[in-house]
């Protein structure tokens, strides 16, 4: 076999492009970060929906050089879509990408086994690059000392040390990356393409070249985690670790209603105060009235509600930081089989509380299709962040607010029971699938499971924060505008002269939301609530906004003032509040997820079936709900 001659970087007059690799939570994105602070931009790879993230930083000589984050993979043989750009990528394959100038191996210190025969193959491809040694801080801790300068003898390319977590861990990497113009490193083998039979046998011997390494540095011993084991005999216990998920997840859901009162409080009284003052500011008008009954109640109807969001995401972000994310996947693997899925469908699904559009791209790491296809269709009946102010609103509206058992919040209980019937939808939807698609396959489940550990509270503050900026985004962005928009057609045309009813009915909204109510009269909704389910489409949250507008424009003024909830406590029947929050368990997707299942799948046969069924079982779930509601004289 020819011998590659050694290679030399030429970048071109925008910097070279130096590429990250590395395993699936090596902290290769940390490091990312830290590269290039907020000099990011982010896209699709052509062709394909994988999200492609480049940054820039410059050097101390003021060189500007290009960073590339490539998805985390095990091995250049790609088994899902991420990995598969993540090989084209490097072997120069990728549509409208270059072959990067450099790589940057991302290594983990605290298992260089798994890590090691990565960068073996990445050295095969003949492009020049260094070892990035990240989280060496916790190997240490364990009492794994690597020699990075013997290492980088034994590898042939230079190795650095790094902290992706620490501000400044990065700062060796840095410095080495100044010389990426002059650095040089002979190829180790040829440079194969993925077609070359040789492959294989490379990489059936980068096994026994890793041990040899590893034997040399005196770390063919596995130091084992002693913390992370002795927590995992419990939390992996079969009876044990069930029964401990089931308790945490019952506590999120208290807390979501415990811990918000006070800071819902505030927001109440301040969006009543500011409602309050710009009456007193504007004459009486259509100016007046868009700004306090369009934009103030409307905005104010949903950021009210921020409280509980943030609360269900910190503790979230709480048990991915401590590495327990994983381990639930893993104790939720023989649920999810007996419904053809696998436990790797797990992290999607719990990303789709959050929004279902991350769950469904997450679904990309999952290399069956058949099981991705079925984890993006049932990825919407999770329970995601924009129904919990419509859940809020009805439970606060109609569910007492007391103590059950001495110790337990009601209304908890009914938040616990509503995110629990999502599931069990989703479920369902999986075993019917399973009945026509499974053909009997055999799934298992490989995944890593990282050693627990604190979680960091500056990565916590940064995913909070990143949510009020989403959260705020949409309010200020197409929350906003649909506001606006319902405000026109529940204000024009006005009453005619002589009417007898609230202005409102006479309007474009009045027409449209009781030609809906025809349609939703068998499952209890009126037209107030027909006209909002469709802004709702647009986005979930709407549908709050949606009410406080219409109710605003609707009820006399004495009532105006009055909080949302309790005009719809007097005006509904119970069996309508439960029949609304049977329909927001299994809703039809946001217009923006829909789009997104699009673009996953590549055209409109998978977004056209999840509307259709979506819509069928949230009709279903309300009409069974509210037939039987009014059979138990709730009505």
């Amino acid at each position: 076999m020819k011998q590659a001659k050694p290679s030399v970087v030429h970048f071109h007059a925008s910097g070279p492009l130096v590429a990250l690799v590395g395993n699936p939570n090596c902290g290769k994105t940390a490091l990312f970060n830290l590269l290039t602070d907020s000099k990011q931009k982010v896209a699709n790879y052509a062709g394909v929906t994988v999200e492609r993230k480049e940054g820039r930083f410059k050097t101390a000589s003021d060189k500007t050089i290009r960073v590339l984050d490539l998805p985390g993979t095990y091995s250049l043989h790609p088994r899902s879509p991420d990995e598969r750009v993540t090989h084209d990528v490097l072997y120069g394959n990728a549509i409208g990408e270059k072959r990067p100038d450099y790589v940057v191996c991302v290594v983990d210190a605290t298992n260089l086994r798994r890590s090691l025969r990565l960068v073996i193959a990445v050295q095969r491809l003949g492009i020049p690059c260094m070892v990035a040694l990240n989280m060496t801080d916790m190997a240490e801790q364990r009492g794994v000392h690597i020699d990075e300068q013997a290492l980088a003898r034994e590898l042939g390319v230079p190795v650095v040390r790094t902290v992706g977590v620490r501000q400044g861990g990065e700062a060796e990497l840095r410095a080495m990356l100044e010389n990426v113009g002059t650095l040089s490193q002979a190829s180790v083998g040829a440079h194969l393409s993925d077609a070359d039979p040789a492959v294989q046998s490379h990489t059936d011997l980068d096994h026994e070249r890793v041990r040899q390494i590893l034997s040399k540095l005196g770390l063919d011993d596995i130091i084992p985690h002693i913390v992370s084991d002795k927590i995992d005999r419990v939390v992996l216990h079969p009876v044990v670790g069930p029964s401990l998920l089931a308790l945490i997840l019952f506590l999120v859901f208290q807390a979501v209603f415990a811990w918000a009162n006070v800071p819902m409080d505030m927001i109440k009284d301040g969006t009543e105060w500011l409602g309050e003052t710009v009456t007193g500011l504007l004459p009486e008008g259509w100016l007046q009235s868009l700004i306090v009954n369009g934009i103030i109640a409307g905005a104010g109807g949903v950021v009210v509600f921020l409280p509980q969001i943030l609360i269900l995401f910190f503790f979230i972000l709480i048990l991915e930081e401590s590495g327990y994310l994983p381990r639930a996947a893993f104790l939720l693997d023989r649920l999810m089989g007996g419904v053809g899925l696998s436990g790797r469908s797990f992290i999607p699904l719990l990303s789709s509380f959050a929004c279902a559009i991350p769950g469904i791209m997450a679904a990309r790491t999952i290399a069956n299709p058949r099981d991705r296809m079925v984890t993006i269709l049932i990825a919407p009946l999770m329970t995601c962040s924009a129904r919990l102010p419509v859940y809020a609103l009805l439970i606060g509206a109609f569910i007492p607010q007391r103590e059950v058992w001495g110790f337990l919040e009601l209304q908890g209980l009914v938040l616990f029971a509503l995110y629990a019937a999502g599931i069990i939808g989703a479920l369902a939807v999986a075993w019917v699938l399973k009945r026509f698609t499974a053909k009997s396959q055999i799934r298992t489940l490989m995944m890593e499971l990282p050693s627990y550990h604190l979680p960091t509270i500056r990565n916590v503050l940064t995913g909070l924060k990143q949510r009020v900026v989403i959260f705020m985004s949409r309010v200020g962005g197409i929350i906003m505008i649909m506001t606006i928009a319902l405000w026109f057609l529940a204000s024009y045309p006005g009453a005619p002269e002589g009417a007898t009813g609230a202005a409102i009915e006479y309007s474009f909204a009045g027409y449209i939301g009781k030609a809906l109510a025809v349609v939703f009269e068998p499952i209890g909704f009126n037209w107030q609530i027909s006209i909002a389910l469709v802004p709702g489409m647009a986005a979930r949250e709407v549908a709050v906004s949606a009410l406080g507008t219409v109710y605003a424009l609707a009820a006399s003024s004495s009532d105006t003032a009055e909080a949302l909830a309790p005009l719809i406590a007097q005006q509904w029947s119970l069996a309508t509040a439960l029949s609304l929050l049977a329909w927001y368990v299994f809703a039809p997707q946001c217009l923006s997820t829909l789009a997104t299942v699009k673009r996953e799948t590549g055209g409109w046969k998978m977004p056209v079936i999840m509307l259709t069924y979506l819509f069928g079982l949230a009709y279903l779930a309300s009409f069974i709900t509210y037939r039987v509601a009014l059979a138990c004289g709730l009505g």
